[in-house]
């Protein structure tokens, strides 16, 4: 391997880490950033709106509210987890996700969609009259207020994380962070709201009904909803690779068509065969979000992946790693698991599986300093051989 060719795959790789921004710092505090002053306003005015709403019922529906939110922890823990695996690649910071995890949760929920969503529907009723507004207005309400609110977590991270906020990737997970943040809260509504329709009475069961239903409803709502509209909010405003503002608004219209259908799922049901037909319309949409959120998924992972293959390259050239597993390492779980299984023996395929996890710490230790063999790089890179040698 000749100097200008090792050259070459180095320089591709500070390109890459440049590219990507991985590695760089978020720092919430930045007092001549609007963007901070833009969270704390938010932040402030979401729990006045929060406390106006909960407050003159707290104390006779707490009970039903309280099972509510202790049920939907573990719930809230496993999709936090699901996301936090799911951010890989050029990874963003925990602190950054937190951010649009509590914007969607409080500051997009009650600071934004409630209000919005409660005068538009006022509006509704009084164009179109209470049937109307009853079957079909939720549908053409919370698919613009509701993503577009959502989708401020994006666009005030890129404010303050412009560096870091670079791909269609990046986005997606921003959004189902954002979305998450606004389903849990939006959940805890419907159980306070069902604690109140019961005038306190039955509120255990109450709860504990709604937490079943939108737990079920939840897998494939506000997360992938938020997730397929910021990535392709992403695509639309050009952050990512190539031209692809079409693909983006064809992303973004897709999730809110996803979101219109959940929320009149009974009206077209009805119309479609009667009955039956509610379940027909909850069994497409099912399968209709998993396959736009596969699609987003594939769009949005190449990129990422060829920023993490040029960072690992260098360590191909010079002996530490091979091709296949600079490969492997860069590539999502099904080539993963295919390279593991392709290795004859238990004791390999676990070895080769943990040293897969080691490229990807060295990965990250190249971007935080660059490029430079810093000493968190070479222990990064002894972890690595000592894997290999058992």
């Amino acid at each position: 391997m000749t100097t200008i060719e090792r050259t070459g795959a180095e320089q591709a790789r500070s390109a890459a880490i440049e590219a990507s921004g991985w590695g760089q710092p978020f720092r919430l505090i930045q007092l001549r950033n609007a963007g901070f002053w833009v969270f704390v306003v938010g932040m402030l005015l979401g729990v006045v709106h929060l406390l106006a709403f909960y407050e003159p019922g707290l104390s006779s529906y707490a009970v039903g509210l309280g099972v509510g939110a202790l049920a939907f922890l573990p719930y809230t823990i496993a999709w936090l987890l699901l996301l936090s695996y799911h951010n890989r690649y050029t990874s963003l910071p925990p602190k950054l996700l937190l951010v649009a995890f509590l914007w969607g949760a409080i500051p997009a929920t009650y600071w934004i969609a409630l209000q919005v969503n409660t005068a538009v529907l006022s509006i509704y009723g009084k164009l179109f009259g209470h049937a109307w507004t009853r079957d079909w207005a939720p549908g053409f309400t919370a698919p613009i207020t509701e993503e577009l609110a959502k989708a401020t977590a994006l666009i005030l991270l890129i404010g303050l994380a412009p560096k870091l906020v670079r791909s269609p990737y990046d986005g997606l997970m921003i959004g189902a962070f954002a979305g998450l943040g606004l389903q849990v809260s939006e959940d805890l509504l419907y159980v306070f709201n069902a604690a109140s329709n019961g005038f306190g009475a039955g509120q255990v069961g109450a709860a504990l009904q709604i937490v079943a239903s939108r737990a079920g409803a939840g897998l494939v709502q506000h997360v992938l909803f938020s997730a397929i509209f910021c990535a392709g909010l992403m695509w639309l405003i050009g952050r990512g690779e190539g031209k692809h503002r079409v693909r983006g608004l064809l992303l973004i219209l897709g999730a809110m068509a996803l979101h219109n259908g959940w929320d009149n799922t009974a009206a077209y049901g009805e119309r479609l065969a009667g009955t039956a037909g509610f379940f027909l319309v909850m069994v497409i949409l099912f399968v209709a979000g998993l396959v736009l959120l596969t699609i987003t998924f594939r769009l949005a992972a190449p990129q990422e992946q060829a920023w993490l293959r040029a960072i690992l390259a260098p360590e191909a050239e010079r002996g530490l790693l091979t091709e296949a597993e600079v490969d492997a390492a860069a590539a999502g779980y099904r080539k993963r698991r295919a390279y593991r299984k392709a290795i004859h023996g238990h004791r390999e395929r676990k070895t080769a599986k943990h040293v897969l996890e080691a490229a990807n710490d060295l990965a990250q230790e190249l971007a935080r300093s660059v490029g430079r063999d810093t000493e968190a790089v070479e222990h990064a890179r002894a972890e690595i051989e000592r894997l290999r040698n058992g």
